[in-house]
Parts: C-alpha cells; sequence; structure tokens
C-alpha cells in the first residue's frame, strides 16, 4: 500500500502506515499559518474486498475541531464520481474506514477542484460563454488571477461581481462558478439575456490559486486569510485582494457575491453586511429580496440556520463582503455552501457537493436577473 499527496491540492502525512486496518496520518497545517482542515490524498496497491481504516489523528487540533460531528469524507475511484464515506470522530481523530472495489483510491475533505479543471473553465468561459479576458492578476507565486467579463449590451450600466475560493479548502466556491459559465453558455435562456441586457458580469473564478494548489485551507502561501485582508491588502502579502480591488474601483460594483463553504453549519446560506454603518433601509429591503427570491425559485438554500447577523455599525469591515458593501454602497453577501450536507433536503450518499455547487450558482443568476432593474 502506498499513499500520496504529492499533486495538485494534496495533503497528507503519514504518521504509521504498519497496519492496513489503522492507517496514522496527520493534516498538514498551511504553509506560514497554523490554519489546517483540508486533507487529499490518493492510496494505492489495496486489495479490493479488504477492510482498510484511515485515522486522521490531528483533527481535533484543527482549526474547526468543531466540524468534524456530523461529517463524512468523500473518496473517489476515478476522480470524477465522489462520495461520501461513513467517519466517525472519536477521540480527536477523524476515523474512517472501507473496503475498495478497486486497487486505487482518493479522499478528501471535499470534492476537489483541479488547477488542470481551472484552466479548461477559463478556456470554456471564452470560446464558449463569450466571457473575454478583461484583465489578469498575479499570486504571489505568479499563478494567475483571472477576471472575466461577460458584457453583451455596451449600454448595459450595472456591474455585478462574484469572487470565489478566497479560502483555498473551500472548493465548492469553484464548483459554484463553473455552474455560472456553464449557464452563460445557453444563448437561448431567457433570463440570463434579460440579466444581461442591463448587466455586465464580472468573474474571479479563483481567487487563492496558490494555497489551492499547496492543499491549504484558509490562507495564501504567505500566510494571508485573503478573507480579512480588505483593508490592508498590499502588492507583497496578498496580491490577489489588492488587484481584484483595483479592477472594482476602475469598474464600480453594483452587487458583489463573494462564494465560500462552511466547515460547521450543514445548510447552504447567505451573510448580508447588515453591520455595515452605511447599511440603510434600501439595501436591507434588497438584502431580504435575494434571500426570499433565491427560496422562491427552489433553490437549495434556506434563512434558518447561519451565523449571528452583525448589529448595525458593528460590522467586521476586512472582510470583502463588508468592505465592498460598504465602499460602493451596494448589496454584498457572501454565499455559504456547507462541507457536510445541506440538511434541508440531505443526500446521504454525496453530501453537499460540486454538483450541488453548480446548480446553486445557475440559480443565483435567475435572482440576479430578477432584481437588476432594482440595484440602484
Amino acid at each position: 500500500m502506498q499513499i500520496n499527496s504529492n499533486f495538485d491540492s494534496g495533503n497528507i502525512e503519514v504518521i504509521d502506515a504498519s497496519s492496513p486496518q489503522q492507517v496514522l496520518l496527520a493534516i498538514r497545517a498551511d504553509l506560514n499559518s497554523a490554519h489546517f482542515q483540508w486533507f487529499h490524498f490518493q492510496v494505492s496497491g489495496l486489495q479490493p474486498g479488504q477492510r482498510y481504516g484511515f485515522s486522521l489523528g490531528n483533527a481535533g487540533q484543527s482549526s474547526y475541531k468543531n466540524a468534524w460531528s456530523g461529517y463524512n469524507a468523500v473518496a473517489s475511484y476515478d476522480q470524477v464520481n465522489w462520495f461520501r464515506v461513513p467517519s466517525r470522530f472519536e477521540n480527536g481523530a477523524l476515523n474512517f474506514d472501507i473496503e475498495p472495489l478497486h486497487a486505487q483510491i482518493w479522499f478528501a475533505y471535499f470534492e476537489p477542484y483541479s488547477r488542470e479543471r481551472h484552466a479548461l473553465l477559463i478556456e470554456d468561459a471564452q470560446r464558449l460563454a463569450g466571457a473575454e479576458l478583461f484583465a489578469c492578476g498575479k499570486s504571489i507565486e505568479g499563478r494567475p488571477i483571472e477576471l472575466l467579463r461577460i458584457s453583451r449590451n455596451p449600454q448595459a450600466q450595472r456591474k455585478i461581481w462574484l469572487i470565489a475560493q478566497q479560502h483555498p479548502g473551500e472548493h465548492m466556491a469553484e464548483w459554484f462558478m463553473q455552474g455560472v459559465i456553464e449557464r452563460l453558455q445557453q444563448r437561448d435562456d431567457a433570463e440570463l439575456n434579460a440579466l444581461l441586457e442591463q448587466a455586465d458580469l464580472y468573474l474571479v473564478p479563483n481567487m487563492n490559486p496558490d494555497g489551492a494548489f499547496r492543499g491549504h485551507l484558509r490562507t495564501n502561501v504567505a500566510g494571508r486569510d485573503l478573507n480579512r485582508a480588505w483593508q490592508s491588502a498590499s502588492e507583497a502579502d496578498s496580491p490577489e485582494v489588492y488587484f481584484v480591488q483595483q479592477q472594482m474601483r476602475a469598474v464600480g460594483v453594483d452587487l458583489f457575491l463573494d462564494i465560500h463553504g462552511d466547515e460547521e453549519i450543514p445548510h447552504v446560506f447567505a451573510a448580508g453586511c447588515e453591520g455595515n454603518p452605511g447599511f440603510s433601509s434600501r439595501l436591507a429591503a434588497l438584502d431580504k429580496e435575494f434571500r426570499d427570491q433565491l427560496m422562491a425559485i427552489g433553490a437549495e438554500f434556506q434563512t434558518t440556520f447561519g451565523y449571528t447577523p452583525d448589529q448595525f455599525g458593528q460590522a467586521n469591515t476586512t472582510l470583502a463582503c463588508n468592505a465592498v458593501g460598504l465602499e460602493f454602497d451596494c448589496l454584498a453577501f457572501t454565499i455559504e455552501m456547507p462541507f457536510k450536507d445541506h440538511d434541508d433536503r440531505p443526500n446521504p450518499h454525496t453530501g453537499w457537493n460540486g454538483a450541488r455547487s453548480m446548480q446553486l450558482g445557475k440559480d443565483v443568476l435567475s435572482v440576479a436577473a430578477a432584481m437588476v432593474g432594482k440595484l440602484r
């Protein structure tokens, strides 16, 4: 049996693999940061039908140690079809067993979105969805931060921004963006065409490519949490945010969506910027309508569970949602998807996954189309 994580988004350390029934592992921390939670590794040389057991012994010291309760790891034999493996959080370790059907298998914290797939997504956006590469920044390690624009009407007045995967372990965020880009390929979509008559879309499918490639949970290679850098972004340690802010200030923002994943809460939800000092009755009405519309169209979304709303004037404006909402006086949301499942519509086989993230991206475009005329 061989265990390998030396690949795109791989993360694991082998502590003791002498017993196939109890392989002892540890999750590696982000470079220059104490954060850790994301794991992704391959096991090969297996005997189909034999039981193997894996134990991530430092799970209880991870960034979100309470997240492991009710969580099941994901696995795949082909890196295409992912399924949940019943898992147990016991004595500070995440444990799971499997009798594999094939000689090799991959395990991960969530269905990974690879850099290879990312490159194809950028290509498809330009070739099939009519996007242009509006601008391109660089991460600390030199990876591209692509800003795509979809503009079909030169007279369109509104600017709608979607960014994803500031936290690199939240791979559901780029699956969401794939859903957005796939829907943009449909030229006979009446809702979408109505939206693009009035608005240009600005998309950043992956804000943190270095962290995603390295198997980080939370930070870039400088150890910066990009979603805490929106009041202090610099070209030195957070060029990813710095680049996007400069582009926003050149273009303007009328609606901003920051796409994330939440480790603990088994529901899809949104966090607004109601704590901003500039949060007005106009923005409050738009905030409510956005949430109501998303539920009304039958999207996998709910408003019962989520973060405790900030009190007026008490927002943390280092967060992208609050910073952009405040600076541009616009409707702004963080959309959170679960690492576990959307318990309102549970699917024990897959839990929340890439396909469901993609559908949510498509559904959000319907809400944007319904609301575009009211954004200002």
